[in-house]
């Protein structure tokens, strides 16, 4: 299936980004739990900043390759595939049906997380360690599906991927 240049180039450019964010989710993660993250690590977060930092790296990274993968690319990828896209929900569901996510679902569970962090980041501690910890046991579910998305694109001869 031949596609337009500028449209192999933006999944091109959005494939490396994500490869990219993909493994720097991974390393923020592996360094965040060791164990399940608690409330006493959250309160001690405006004297320890180096937990502070890691923190926010991992809120920022979970939610950009949410974000990258859900918003940008998955709708990009559908339209070269010849698919109709539409609202979020309707591209997960297409992007399930299809085998490329193991469930939109889930994916709908990952964008409240994301938002959950960020926005109950100051508010409630008990919420955000649960969403810390909730996002936690996702990191492999959201990589997985970007590397199943990224692996059929490079099946296509679309992408190559990173060793």
């Amino acid at each position: 299936m031949n596609i337009p240049q500028a449209k192999l180039l933006r999944l091109q450019f959005l494939a490396r980004i994500v490869q990219k964010e993909v493994r720097y989710l991974g390393l923020t993660d592996q360094r965040l739990f060791p164990v399940p993250f608690t409330r006493q690590q959250v309160e001690r977060l405006d004297e320890d900043i180096e937990l502070s930092e890691r923190v926010d790296a991992f809120v920022s990274r979970f939610g950009r390759l949410q974000d990258t993968v859900g918003d940008k690319l998955l709708p990009q990828y559908l339209n070269a595939l010849g698919e109709t896209t539409g609202p979020a929900i309707d591209n997960l569901n297409r992007a399930e049906k299809i085998g490329l996510i193991h469930s939109a679902e889930i994916w709908l569970a990952l964008r409240d997380m994301r938002n959950q962090m960020v926005h109950e980041y100051m508010e409630d501690l008990d919420k955000l360690v649960n969403a810390l910890n909730k996002a936690h046991e996702y990191v492999d579910t959201l990589s997985n599906d970007a590397g199943k998305i990224l692996s059929d694109m490079a099946s296509r001869g679309w992408v190559e991927l990173e060793r």
